[in-house]
């Protein structure tokens, strides 16, 4: 896994959690909350309604961490009390920024550009707890690896594969053998949300997934 060495950790240090805090994902993403639930975590969904930025003057781990930044604040400002999580993915390739495609032709437009070349996952993920002032911001990203995908390759999986909610216009979740030759790094960070290190920041929150042994050993903390 490769991952930005620029982590931030804001507010004071403790692996305890608030008492009564709970998750939330500040995310409507099926894909982010499957993907947690298969972890072993038990969030609520709270959708950010934010307006995500395609600055062009950002590096693709600035603009990720920007709108994961967006996201989780957006919400932890409803809800001060508890712990969320807020996560955004950037496709990457010449240096050119793929989120998600406007509509169908923009879609195939990146399958072609993606096509037989090798890209850029990045996922930007930011966790908040308003009410202590604490946060933690870092970035993962993975190497992929597309296939030749033909015109008519393209256009059946544009048909396949609802591509308007996926960045880059593709899903690796149910499709990689489809689309994906080879990858490098992390596979959950190309389905949306990077767990190797997302369960060592919710960790550090206190928020301990269910599959993990020294989830009882933690003692909550009092606000």
């Amino acid at each position: 896994m490769f991952t930005g060495i620029n982590s931030e950790n804001q507010g004071p240090l403790n692996v305890c959690r608030p008492v009564n805090a709970r998750l939330i994902l500040a995310s409507k993403s099926p894909r982010r909350l499957e993907l947690l639930l298969a972890a072993g975590f038990s969030p609520f969904v709270v959708a950010a309604e934010i307006d995500e930025s395609r600055a062009a003057y950002l590096a693709p781990s600035e603009l990720a961490r920007f709108n994961a930044f967006q996201k989780a604040t957006a919400v932890g400002v409803q809800y001060p009390g508890e712990i969320v999580l807020g996560a955004d993915t950037v496709v990457v390739v010449d240096n050119v920024v793929f989120g998600k495609p406007r509509d169908l032709d923009e879609a195939r437009w990146m399958l072609r550009l993606l096509s037989g070349r090798a890209h850029d996952v990045v996922t930007g993920i930011v966790v908040v707890h308003q009410q202590l002032g604490r946060s933690i911001t870092d970035w993962v990203w993975t190497e992929v690896m597309f296939p030749p995908l033909s015109e008519n390759r393209v256009q059946r999986y544009v048909e396949v594969v609802s591509p308007l909610d996926k960045a880059g216009g593709y899903a690796a979740q149910n499709s990689s053998d489809q689309i994906i030759s080879s990858y490098r790094g992390s596979f959950t960070n190309i389905v949306g949300l990077p767990m190797e290190r997302t369960v060592e920041v919710l960790r550090d929150f206190g928020i301990i997934s269910a599959h993990d042994p020294d989830r009882l050993r933690l003692t909550p903390l009092h606000a």
